[in-house]
């Protein structure tokens, strides 16, 4: 689904809100979300009704951020850099990872086109977060390696070893496994 958006002070659960306007709940839904998507997935859940939630490099609960997560939100740290440092950061970072040329081409050109603006919202949004509750029929699909939302920390379903934060494109062919495992449970 296309992102609304967000409005520059607005929280997780509102603007989660807004995106679960554009869900059909009378129909049977699956929910699927990758790192904020997740957490967008969840929030959307904790609200309606879907057969599922499967979220992927993501966390359901607050419990499950590192503890220096809230030191940033605590200390305001996050406030320190724009998202466009962010964004060159990423860049940066994975022009010197191993990932395949292929991989690498795709995971830049994507925070390429993320907006600064989006990104420092995400981060502040992501650290005011306080959700507790894990939703109905969660599937939760986590690399031992994340460098975002660290392995040590989650308690996922499936786990894909030696996978990063963008596993949906290094290891796709895995993700997509565990999906249709999934979608054979679900019916």
């Amino acid at each position: 689904m296309d992102w609304n958006k967000p409005q520059p002070e607005e929280s997780l659960e509102n603007y989660a809100d807004r995106l679960a306007e554009k869900i059909n709940t009378d129909e049977p839904f699956v929910l699927i979300g990758t790192s904020l998507g997740g957490i967008m997935a969840t929030e959307i859940a904790l609200k309606h009704n879907p057969v599922a939630v499967i979220i992927i490099g993501s966390v359901p609960v607050i419990s499950q951020l590192p503890g220096y997560f809230r030191i940033f939100e605590r200390l305001k740290l996050y406030k320190l850099f724009p998202g466009s440092f962010y964004k060159f950061s990423a860049i940066v970072k994975h022009h010197l990872t191993r990932e395949n040329p292929e991989d690498k081409k795709i995971i830049i050109r994507m925070i390429s086109e993320t907006d600064p603006a989006f990104i420092n919202w995400g981060i502040q949004a992501v650290l005011k977060w306080r959700n507790r509750q894990i939703p109905k029929s969660l599937y939760h699909i986590h690399g031992t390696r994340d460098e975002v939302f660290p392995y040590a920390f989650t308690s996922p379903t499936h786990t894909i070893s030696k996978g990063d934060h963008v596993i949906v494109i290094t290891r796709h062919e895995e993700i997509n496994n565990i999906l249709a495992e999934i979608f054979s449970i679900l019916g």
